[in-house]
């Protein structure tokens, strides 16, 4: 097969995982079917573990088949072409580099795990993680990295040396105000790195946006392929599949042109805040909730725990006496119908089509409470409040961790804010509730509050009662 035509502009976006295929791709698709064909993407990794995917992709002419399946069990099958490029993985970047450095490029995109940014609670760089220091040691010889700031760092520094012109820095992940917290994070390892000049030059050049995405897109499962080769006849080597939901909201702050993204749906607002904490607190404190919980009684997949009455509940009372009360505020009412929108997400969770497994929703818990989870917390705290629903979450984590502690757990767990050394010591404490209550990392300004170590009792007995009630009814 092979490539569209070339485009006048271009969005390189750094990450080219199932998600970013199911979600930015297709909003640009959108624009390019509406007959605007003025920009396109170009996709890359900055790791090696994508080189099957990669290979797929550019052996397709980058051509791929998105399948979405709605709550009511409707599949729809898409031809997604607005990726014109996949550059293959080399260590040294030279390929990204050089198209991030190209005036064409006007926007740099990039899907990162929360604990990817290496943020400490204080937004500084997390210099203990030893590849975000060793990327440090590469940019002050002016190398590239496999970090987003190492990488970054090396296409703004060709980038400026090639006087290419403003780029926008867009953050396309789960982080809460990613666009902010990634500038702080780039300008502070620029700094470090000794490159003065350099950040004088992204500060007067690039534009970081704080945006918010959201559509469950799971791991594509062995069979989709056999699948979408019956409903379209074509075998595509790399299809990816999701919900038919979709949204995207970005901050409208960009410096050197943007796609019309407006005109297929996606929200280009003034400050994306109430849509995000909407999108954190609900969606993906719920969905941890839900694949916490359901693999302690044994169960494989999202939907599976979401028509469980019991875990249900759990998620739904998690949002409406704790969430809500935090994002509706007397004189502060949120621009999203918080109880719909908490409707909305259990059904979503609950489609059994889409097959998302507990494994990919549970990763990174040492990430998601601070992210996810402890602002609630602290806020109810601060306000007086009870926090017994809310504490549902982190009691289930901690029942989680230690049966990962002892071996216990089905399936392989992945988590890459996690130090294992601490993690085992919780587990290990005479107290484990007291241990993980007092966690500076996790909680913050909220650790060792006896509030929250009494509610975190009485919600790890509700726990630990579930969990033995499940196995009696097995």
């Amino acid at each position: 097969m092979t490539q569209a035509a070339p485009s006048e502009f271009v969005e390189l976006h750094l990450g080219l995982g199932s998600f970013h295929r199911a979600h930015q791709a297709v909003y640009m698709q959108a624009l390019i079917d509406s007959g605007d064909r003025r920009w396109s993407l170009v996709g890359a990794n900055l790791r090696p573990d994508m080189a099957a995917v990669e290979n797929a992709l550019r052996g397709q002419g980058c051509r791929y088949t998105l399948e979405t399946v709605s709550p009511s069990i409707e599949y729809k099958y898409q031809r997604i072409e607005s990726i014109r490029e996949v550059i293959a993985y080399d260590a040294s970047l030279a390929g990204v580099i050089a198209r991030g450095a190209d005036p064409a490029t006007r926007v740099i995109s990039f899907t990162v795990t929360e604990a990817g940014y290496y943020l400490d609670h204080q937004d500084h760089l997390d210099l203990s993680a030893a590849d975000l220091s060793a990327d440090l040691d590469r940019a002050r010889k002016g190398q590239p990295g496999s970090t987003i700031y190492g990488a970054i760092c090396a296409i703004l520094r060709a980038r400026s040396a090639a006087e290419a012109g403003a780029v926008t820095l867009l953050n396309c992940d789960n982080l809460r105000h990613n666009g902010d917290r990634f500038r702080k994070g780039l300008l502070e390892f620029i700094e470090k790195a000794g490159e003065s000049a350099l950040l004088d030059w992204v500060r007067a050049n690039t534009a970081c946006p704080n945006a918010m995405v959201d559509r469950i897109t799971p791991r594509p499962p062995p069979e989709l392929r056999e699948r979408v080769k019956k409903a379209t006849g074509w075998d595509d080597a790399a299809p990816i599949t999701g919900e038919s939901f979709i949204q995207w909201v970005i901050e409208d702050r960009f410096v050197n042109g943007r796609p019309e993204w407006e005109k297929v749906g996606v929200q280009m607002v003034e400050s994306v805040s109430p849509y995000e904490e909407a999108k954190i607190r609900i969606l993906n404190a719920s969905h941890s909730c839900i694949a916490w919980a359901g693999t302690l009684i044994g169960l494989q997949f999202i939907h599976e725990g979401t028509h469980n009455p019991t875990i249900r509940k759990m998620a739904y009372d998690y949002v409406t006496d704790d969430v809500i009360p935090c994002l509706n505020k007397p004189g502060e009412p949120s621009p999203v119908d918080l109880p719909t929108y908490r409707d909305v997400v259990l059904d979503r969770f609950g489609n059994p089509a889409i097959r998302d497994t507990n494994q990919r929703v549970a990763m990174d818990g040492f990430s998601k409470i601070p992210g996810f989870i402890a602002p609630t917390v602290r806020e109810r705290l601060a306000a007086g409040a009870s926090i017994d629903s809310v504490a549902m979450l982190p009691a289930l984590f901690l029942a989680f961790l230690q049966r990962w502690h002892k071996g216990q757990l089905t399936y392989t767990y992945q988590d890459q804010g996690m130090d294992e050394a601490v993690a085992h010591a919780i587990c290990e404490a005479a107290d484990p509730v007291a241990a993980i209550s007092a966690d500076h990392a996790l909680w913050g300004s909220a650790a060792a509050d006896p509030r929250l170590l009494d509610a975190m009792r009485r919600a790890s007995a509700r726990v630990d009662a579930f969990v033995k009630g499940a196995n009696v009814a097995n």
